[in-house]
């Protein structure tokens, strides 16, 4: 499935408002990425931990803040796990799991 795509990246800050409550700012930010199949490997050493990985993105290292959560194709996904290549890419692998995307799955 190697194909090139945008994925969007979502980061949540926790900021505190002028009666002192703390409140989530959402925030997203587009990437470009290479869409990839999990391998078979990751998908059976993720499922011995409890985990459904379904995608692999790779893209410019640079373009990574730690985000938690990845929206693709209408979809949202969990970050579990990230690879820093030998060049300036990094891996990305993705479950969809309740509570991010909002089906409560």
């Amino acid at each position: 499935m190697d194909r090139s795509s945008v994925i969007s990246l979502i980061s949540e800050t926790k900021t505190k408002n002028e009666y002192g409550v703390y409140q989530t700012v959402t925030s997203s930010r587009d990437v470009f990425c290479q869409v990839n199949s999990v391998s078979r490997t990751e998908f059976f050493e993720a499922g011995r931990n409890g985990l459904n990985p379904e995608y692999e993105f790779t893209m410019f290292a640079g373009d990574y803040n730690g985000e938690k959560v990845v929206k693709y194709n209408g979809e949202t996904y969990a970050v579990y796990r990230t690879y820093y290549g030998r060049t300036d890419t990094l891996e990305l692998y993705v479950e969809r799991k309740g509570g991010t995307n909002g089906k409560g799955d």
